[in-house]
This record gives C-alpha cells, structure tokens and sequence, in this order.
C-alpha cells in the first residue's frame, strides 16, 4: 500500500509541475503584458520600466528558474494589475466560486445517478427513455448556451429570477441550474450504462440462480460494482469546479474565480494566471488521487497492478 501510495503521489507532483511549466510558456509567448497594462501608447520608458521591474526582460529560462524558486518557497507572485499577492486574489474568490459549484455538485450526484440507475432497472420503458432524452440534452448542449436560455425564460420573460449578481440566495439560482443541468445528464447516461453492464454479467445470474431477492441483488451485487466508473466520473467533476465555472460566472456576473480568470487572462496579469491554474491542476490532481487511492482499498487487485 505505501509503494502505491508513493507512486501515486510522484505522478500528481510531476503532472502539477507540467502544467506548471505549460501554463508559464505559454503566458510568456502569447503577449507583452507591459502593451496591455500600460496601453499601445505608453512611452518607451514606461514600457522598459515595467519590464525591468518584472524581470521580463530576463531570458526565458532565467525566469522560469525564477518561478520555480518562488513556487517552492510558497511565493506565488504579485499581482502586475492591483499590485496585491496573486494567492490572496484568487483565495478571495473561491468561497464565491464553492457557493454554486457544490450545490451544483451535489443536484448531479443526487439526480443523475438514481435517475441512470432507474433507467437501466426498468430499460425500454417510458421512463428510460425519458432519462435517455434528458441526457443527450444535458451532455449536448452547451453551457453558454443554456444560461442565455435560463436568462431569456426566467429573468426576462417570467421576471422570476435576477439575471446577474450576488446579493441574494436567488441570485445563485441560475449559475446552479445551469451547472448541475449538463453533469445530470451526463451521470444519469454513465450510470445507466454502468448499471446495465453489470447487471448482464454472470455474477448477477449467479445470484438470481440461487434465489436472492432481487432488492438485495441490486443492492449488494450491482451497485457497488458499477459504483466503480461512476467514481471515476464524480472525481474528474469534483476537480473540474473551478474550471466548470469560466464561463458561467461571466454571463451571471458571478464574482468568483471563473470570472478572474477571464479578466487576469485579458490583462495579462501573468502571476494571477499562473496561481489560478495551479490552484485549478491542484485541484483535479488532488481529485483524482483521492479517487486512485479509493480504488486501492476498493479493489486490490488494482493496486498491486497499478504498482508493477
């Protein structure tokens, strides 16, 4: 178990640091962040003042050596923009962020998994195929696109709900529904698919063979086994929160880290960007170490394979 959990955990700190080094070569070749904060019609002087007041006039991997140090000194840089610490600008964010990424989270699993696992229970009935459409129109549409729809109905046209903002609990209503809408879909369709593989396998005729009731069939036979994927969808979305909300967060007005990243991206605010993917990759890497590491104590057999 300690060599797995080793392994483990040197393949999360070397995907951290590639997207680390990723994320830093690409800031650096896709603009001057002097042209974009002090404008096309700076003078000169201001333009090499501020590059020599960043070290970007450093060579490249002169300056890379030089995040690298600050990284492990727990040193994620300063803010080019609002001259504040670039981690405590993205910390002020989160708990905004969290406010409708895990309810969001939560109406996925709580409604997409039953529904899936009903579906593959009772296959070709009006039901499944209802789970089935509401699927396809989850994992299909997209989510701008679904906002602009919630927008049009309930803020315009029903004046039920505000359109933007956070003052109020009702003012998170719609960045959660459009959120939890498509990871419905897409758990109830991976649910059902992973409950209707497991039910035709032979354990399960094994089972009914022998005269168990069908309940617990399903219950101690079918369900943990096909909890298993299902797992593993759930831990890529519990790490893709922060991510998931780019775009939601700049159609409802949401202040949260989404939307920073929307505006650090434009400015070229290059420390901002680069805390915010690492506290993104972190986040996923975490994620789906936790959902390696369940995994292990799961099943074994996984561990001693993933080990060799």
């Amino acid at each position: 178990m300690l060599r797995f959990i080793l392994a483990k955990t040197a393949r999360a700190g070397l995907t951290i640091l590639l997207v680390m080094s990723f994320a830093f070569v690409v800031l650096r070749l896709s603009g001057d962040p002097a042209q974009v904060l002090l404008g096309p019609d700076a003078p000169q002087d201001a333009v090499d003042a501020f590059r020599a007041r960043w070290g970007l006039n450093d060579p490249l991997w002169q300056q890379y050596l030089a995040y690298l140090a600050q990284i492990l000194s727990f040193d994620f840089g300063v803010s080019m923009r609002d001259q504040s610490p670039a981690i405590d600008l993205v910390l002020d964010r989160i708990p905004a962020t969290l406010a409708i990424t895990v309810p969001a989270l939560i109406l996925k699993v709580c409604i997409g998994i039953p529904a899936g696992v009903y579906a593959a229970l009772h296959r070709s009935s009006i039901a499944d195929r209802g789970v089935i459409m509401m699927s396809i129109f989850g994992f299909t549409i997209p989510s701008f696109v679904l906002a602009l729809v919630l927008v049009l109905v309930f803020a315009v046209t029903l004046d039920w709900l505000p359109s933007g903002g956070q003052d109020t609990w009702r003012h998170a209503i719609l960045p959660i529904a459009t959120l939890s809408i498509g990871g419905i879909g897409i758990l109830a369709r991976f649910s059902r698919s992973a409950m209707i593989e497991v039910l035709g396998q032979p354990y399960i005729r094994t089972a009914m063979a022998k005269g168990l009731p069908w309940r617990e069939v399903v219950w101690k036979h079918a369900l943990p086994n096909a909890a298993i994927p299902i797992v593993t969808l759930i831990g890529f979305m519990v790490g893709a929160l922060i991510a998931g909300a780019v775009v939601v967060e700049s159609i409802f007005s949401w202040p949260g880290v989404g939307r920073l990243i929307v505006v650090s991206v434009s400015n070229r605010d290059l420390a901002v960007v680069q805390c915010l993917l690492l506290v993104i990759a972190a986040s996923m890497v975490v994620a789906n170490l936790c959902v390696d590491f369940a995994y292990g104590l799961l099943d074994p057999r996984l561990r001693q394979k993933r080990t060799q």
